[in-house]
């Protein structure tokens, strides 16, 4: 029988972060909680929660995950995710529930979880050490004009999405009117202080990534993405998965 999504999300949790769930409440052998070592923080809490006490069609309970995100916007543009909604029974300004029934994909899961985790390190420890991964990060040309920012130089600053460590690569997908993954860059350094707030944006901190390679704007649209990849929303920064790096690999 194939694992539930639980189940290896704790898995993931154990193998990546060192830590095991713990059942805090007297019978209730069903929700969990997951802390820091250092800190005893929470940064994972899984539970199962009646489907109309989330707001959702049906009668039947259902597991969800709470999740710590700082970034305002971010969690602004989370909530806007299927399957992802304002904190059950927590602090709704910096928490939020994710569905572990399927609706919300495991990669994506995964992804918050890393932020949440990094959300509620103690002090500076911020990053977990860890491999080098891969994100899709979003450009909006209509805040800035990074294709011109990328003629004049290959190496910029870049807002420091949320999870994402030096060494990492992150493939720049540029909104509309162009619609596509356009850059694969390495991420040089993180952690610049920052400070920018207006309506649209806010910033704390920057990266610098270097240009490595261009894509044409043809070949990995929105569509494409879409169809043959099952990305539907590019609103903050996320994992590629195994089946597009393979392609964003491929040598020209």
């Amino acid at each position: 029988m194939s694992k539930s999504i639980r189940d290896k999300i704790t898995g993931y949790i154990s193998e990546q972060y060192g830590v095991d769930a713990e059942f805090p409440w007297e019978n209730d052998a069903v929700s969990c909680v997951f802390r820091h070592r250092e800190n005893k923080k929470w940064f994972a809490l899984i539970m199962e929660v009646r489907r109309e006490t989330l707001g959702l069609k049906g009668k039947s309970s259902v597991p969800v995950m709470n999740l710590k995100i700082d970034d305002i916007v971010l969690r602004d543009m989370v909530l806007q995710e299927e399957g992802i909604l304002p904190a059950y029974h927590m602090n709704k300004q910096h928490w939020i529930t994710v569905l572990l029934d399927g609706t919300v994909s495991e990669d994506r899961v995964k992804d918050l979880l890393d932020i949440s985790f990094q959300a509620t390190a103690p002090g500076r420890r911020k990053r977990k050490e860890r491999p080098a991964k891969s994100w899709i990060i979003p450009a909006n040309p209509k805040y800035y004009d990074v294709e011109s920012a990328f003629a004049k130089e290959e190496i910029i600053d870049w807002k420091q999405g949320s999870g994402i460590n030096t060494g990492d690569t992150v493939y720049m997908y540029v909104g509309a009117p162009v619609s596509a993954i356009l850059y694969k860059c390495k991420v040089l350094e993180t952690d610049i202080p920052y400070n920018y707030e207006d309506k649209n944006l806010t910033i704390k901190a920057l990266m610098k990534i270097k240009l490595l390679r261009r894509y044409d704007r043809k070949k990995f649209t929105f569509s494409v993405l879409n169809d043959e990849f099952g990305i539907y929303a590019i609103r903050g920064p996320r994992t590629v998965t195994h089946s597009l790096k393979c392609a964003l690999e491929e040598k020209e």
